[in-house]
C-alpha cells in the first residue's frame, strides 16, 4: 500500500509514519510545511519515499502524479492553535483545504482519513457524543474547533460519512511534540522546569464548581492514538466520524502528580492565573464517549494517564533536546 500523510513532519503526523515503518510500510509520501521550528527531526529517524511541500500539494496532485498509485491519505496536517485570531486563515487551511484533499481523493479512489478535533464540543453543553446529529449541533469556542467543525459537518451533510473517517483528537501528548511552542502539552512544557525547579505550575480555575486543578480533560497519549488509526487503516468498511480519547476524563493535578512520580519528584503545584484572552474560552471537562468506537470493533486497550505518563517521561529524560 502506498501512503501520502499530511502533517507528517508534525505531532500525530510523524507518530504515524512511525506506526507505518513499525508495520513495514516505507512507501509513504510526507506532506508538511517547514518552518524555522526544529520540526524536520521528527523524520530524522523515518522511513518514507518523498516529501512535498504542503503548498504544493493540491498542484502536485492535480498533475495526476498520483492517480492510480495512492491508496491512503492520512490527513493530519492543520493549523492546530487554539489561540489564532485569524479567522480567515484558519477557515482556508483547516478546511478548504482539507474539502478540496477530501474531493480528490473520492474522485481518485483513495481512502480518506483525517484530524477532526475535541475543541468542537466546545463548553460540552451537548455531551460528548460523536453521533452525526449530535456533530451537527456542536458549538465551539474557537476559531480552530470552528474550521474542524465545518469539515466534520460538510462531510456529514454531504453523504460522506459512510466513505471516509474522521477522528475526533481529544488532548493528545506524547513524543514528537516538542516544535509545538505553547501548543505543546502540559507535561511537554513544564518537563525541564519539574526537573529543574521542582514544581508545576497549573491555571487556576475560575468557575466554583471546580478547585484549582481540578479541570478535566480526556489526556489520549499519542501511541494510543496512533494505534486507533491503524485499526482503522487496517479495517476498510469501518467508516464515519469518531471520538478518539481513553474515554475517562482525569484532572490537571491527576497529571501533574504522575508527572511527579514518573521523575520521583515530591509534589509542587503553584496554581497560576488563567490569561484573560482564553478564560471564555477554556474547556473545563472533556470525556470521549466511545460508543460508536468500540460498535466499530475497536477494542483498543488505552494506557491510564500514570503509565503513560511514565513512558513519556522515560522519553523526554533521554532527549535532552526537549
Amino acid at each position: 500500500m502506498r501512503f501520502l500523510v499530511t502533517g507528517g513532519a508534525g505531532f500525530i503526523g510523524s507518530c504515524l509514519v512511525w506506526k507505518l515503518n513499525q508495520q513495514g510500510i516505507d512507501d509513504i509520501i510526507v506532506v508538511d510545511q517547514m518552518d524555522a521550528s526544529e520540526k524536520w527531526m521528527n523524520l530524522e529517524d523515518k522511513a518514507f519515499q518523498d516529501y512535498v511541500d504542503k503548498a504544493r500539494l493540491l498542484e502536485y496532485l492535480d498533475t495526476n502524479k498520483l492517480r492510480g498509485s495512492l491508496d491512503v491519505i492520512l490527513h493530519m496536517g492543520a493549523c492546530s492553535s487554539t489561540i489564532e485570531n485569524d479567522a480567515s486563515y484558519m477557515k482556508t487551511n483547516n478546511y478548504l483545504y482539507s474539502k478540496k484533499l477530501c474531493q480528490w481523493a473520492l474522485r481518485n479512489k483513495v481512502r480518506f482519513l483525517y484530524a477532526s478535533s475535541a475543541a468542537t464540543y466546545g463548553a460540552g453543553e451537548l455531551g460528548y457524543s460523536d453521533e452525526d446529529n449530535v456533530s451537527l449541533r456542536l458549538k465551539p469556542l474557537n476559531i480552530y474547533g470552528y474550521s474542524k467543525q465545518l469539515m466534520d459537518a460538510w462531510v456529514i451533510k454531504s453523504g460522506l460519512a459512510d466513505k471516509v473517517v474522521g477522528f475526533k483528537f481529544f488532548n493528545v501528548f506524547g513524543p514528537n511534540e516538542y516544535h509545538k511552542g505553547e501548543m505543546r502539552s502540559v507535561v511537554a512544557k513544564s518537563f525541564e522546569k519539574v526537573v529543574a525547579e521542582k514544581k508545576i505550575r497549573l491555571f487556576k480555575s475560575h468557575k466554583p464548581e471546580y478547585a484549582h486543578g481540578e479541570q478535566k480533560r480526556d489526556f489520549v497519549y499519542v501511541k494510543d492514538a496512533a494505534e486507533v488509526v491503524w485499526y482503522f487503516v487496517t479495517h476498510p468498511q469501518k467508516t464515519g466520524i469518531f471520538n478518539l480519547g481513553t474515554g475517562r476524563a482525569r484532572t490537571w493535578n491527576d497529571l501533574a502528580l504522575a508527572l511527579f512520580t514518573a521523575l520521583r519528584i515530591r509534589p509542587h503545584i503553584e496554581y497560576i492565573e488563567m490569561p484573560q484572552a482564553i478564560r471564555d474560552k477554556y474547556q473545563y471537562f472533556t470525556q470521549a464517549d466511545l460508543t460508536k468506537l468500540r460498535n466499530a470493533g475497536c477494542t483498543h486497550a488505552f494506557l491510564c494517564l500514570e503509565d503513560a505518563i511514565k513512558d513519556y517521561a522515560t522519553y523526554l529524560t533521554r532527549n535532552a533536546y526537549l
